[in-house]
């Protein structure tokens, strides 16, 4: 009879690290959702309109390669740029090598808000910096 491989007990200080890296991250995630909702979109909108603007090398993407970074389906990632370019966050232009496939660049409003909800994002991240620093720490 095969017995399964004993898995290494963690020590109280790994699930209390655990337990404070899931805190910290959930807070992090329910600032996201507040801020984002105070600038009257979703936070799935502003996740959208981040991995545009963001993509590597490159100011547009289309819609499958927002689909791997939202780690969603395409189908719905088409609502959700549809829905953004309702807001006029986004709009949609034809493939420069494949006239069927489809580019999301972001608007001049995209750019401004996007711009807007990152700086808070970022300026909250650095204030949670020494406390995941200290997190990480105490992993063994």
């Amino acid at each position: 009879m095969n017995t399964p491989p004993t898995l290494a007990e963690l020590e109280k200080s790994e699930f209390e690290a655990l337990a404070d890296f899931r805190y910290q991250l959930r807070r992090f995630l329910r600032f996201s959702e507040l801020l984002t909702r105070r600038h009257g979109i979703t936070n799935l909108q502003y996740l959208l309109l981040l991995q545009v603007k963001g993509f590597p090398g490159r100011d547009w993407a289309n819609v499958g390669e927002l689909a791997e970074r939202l780690q969603a389906h395409q189908h719905g990632v088409v609502s959700l740029v549809s829905r953004c370019e309702k807001l006029g966050l986004v709009e949609r232009r034809p493939g420069r090598d494949d006239r069927r496939a489809v580019e999301v660049h972001l608007t001049p409003a995209g750019e401004q808000l996007v711009a807007q909800i990152a700086q808070r994002h970022r300026d909250e991240l650095r204030s949670l910096q020494a406390l995941l620093g200290g997190v990480f720490g105490r992993l063994h």
